[in-house]
C-alpha cells in the first residue's frame, strides 16, 4: 500500500533557498567561524557521482555519496554519506540503520530539513536544521580515510576536509550522528 506524505504548506523559507553561491558561502562561512581546516576547488555543475568523478582531482580524499531519507511516518529524517564507490539498497539500508520502512524524502522536505535541492546533498546542509532535527548516518569506512569530499550545498564545487576537521564540524554543528557499518 502505497501512502502520501503529506506536509504543512510550505512557508516562504522553504520556498525561497537562498542561491548556490549564497548556500556555498554559508557552509565556508560556518568552516571559517569554527576555525575548521578545508580546501575546496570549483567546478562544472554536477548533480550525480556519474559527472562529478569526471572533475574529482587526485587529492586522496574519499568522495561520498549522500542520500537523504525519511522514515513510513515522516516524522523522522536521516542523511546517510558513504563511500561513493559503493551501493545501496534500500531495503538492506533499512535492515542495517534499523529505523523502519524508510524512503527518499521530497525535494519540499528536503529544502525543509536542509535547505537544499536535489544534487547538492551534503553533511554540510545540516548547518541549515538548528532544531537538529536530521540525524546523520556515516558509513563506518569513512574512519581510515585521511580526508572526505564533499559538495559544499553547491554542486559546482567540492569540499576536501581532513577526517579531523569533519569530525570538529558535527561537533560544532550539533545534529546526532552515528558511523555503522553499511555494507
Amino acid at each position: 500500500m502505497e501512502t502520501r506524505e503529506t506536509l504543512p504548506a510550505p512557508t516562504a523559507a522553504d520556498t525561497a533557498l537562498p542561491t548556490p553561491d549564497e548556500r556555498r558561502q554559508r557552509v565556508f562561512d560556518f568552516l571559517d567561524a569554527h576555525g575548521i581546516r578545508y580546501t575546496w576547488y570549483e567546478h562544472p555543475e554536477a548533480p550525480t557521482i556519474e559527472i562529478a568523478r569526471q572533475y574529482w582531482h587526485a587529492d586522496g580524499s574519499k568522495h561520498c555519496k549522500n542520500l537523504f531519507f525519511r522514515n513510513h511516518k515522516g516524522d523522522r529524517h536521516y542523511l546517510v554519506s558513504f563511500d561513493c564507490e559503493q551501493s545501496l539498497a534500500i531495503h538492506d539500508l533499512e535492515h542495517r540503520l534499523r529505523q523502519g520502512k524508510l524512503s527518499f524524502a521530497s525535494e519540499q522536505r528536503m529544502a525543509r530539513w536542509l535547505g537544499l535541492r536535489p544534487g547538492s546533498v551534503s553533511p554540510f546542509g545540516l548547518i541549515n536544521d538548528p532544531a537538529h532535527h536530521v540525524h546523520l548516518f556515516l558509513d563506518r569506512q569513512l574512519l581510515e580515510w585521511p580526508a572526505l569530499s564533499f559538495h559544499p550545498n553547491d554542486n559546482r564545487a567540492t569540499v576536501v576536509i581532513p577526517r579531523e576537521e569533519f569530525l570538529r564540524y558535527l561537533a560544532a554543528v550539533g545534529n546526532s550522528y552515528e558511523f555503522i557499518e553499511l555494507y
